[in-house]
């Protein structure tokens, strides 16, 4: 999954020591705030030292995050997390993505609209009020 918009907050880096295996674990936090008419704000999480150096991010970068999520349960309550696995500087769109054809997937091209433009002052009169 993907989504994109500003980081509006860097959140203080955490760490330890795993229980279970004994080796150290970095988690570095954003809070990202999307680019709509009604923008949301998304907190997400990138786990571990080599890929919070590999995705560095800054306060007011534009991104697009590719992520995980995942729910777990402890005590009787659930508790999910958006884990991002790739960050890429500015917005991601179908045009500025990398090609499928290097993955070996043929392109799809893009259904063509036909559309008439509408023209209130033409006069014509179909019978709707619809100006399509």
């Amino acid at each position: 999954m993907e989504i994109s918009g500003k980081i509006i907050q860097v959140l203080p880096e955490q760490g330890g020591v795993s229980k279970t295996s004994g080796k150290e674990w970095k988690l570095q936090a954003y809070v990202l705030e999307t680019q709509e008419q009604y923008p949301r704000k998304v907190h997400f999480e990138v786990f571990g030292e080599d890929r919070i150096k590999a995705n560095p991010c800054q306060l007011d970068d534009i991104v697009t995050i590719s992520f995980d999520i995942e729910s777990r349960e402890f005590n009787g309550r659930w508790y999910t997390s958006i884990r991002a696995w790739k960050i890429q500087q500015g917005v991601v769109t179908a045009e500025t993505a990398a090609p499928l054809v290097d993955a070996g997937v043929a392109p799809v091209a893009a259904p063509q609209a036909n559309v008439q433009a509408f023209d209130p002052a033409a006069g014509v009169d179909d019978g709707t009020d619809l100006p399509f």
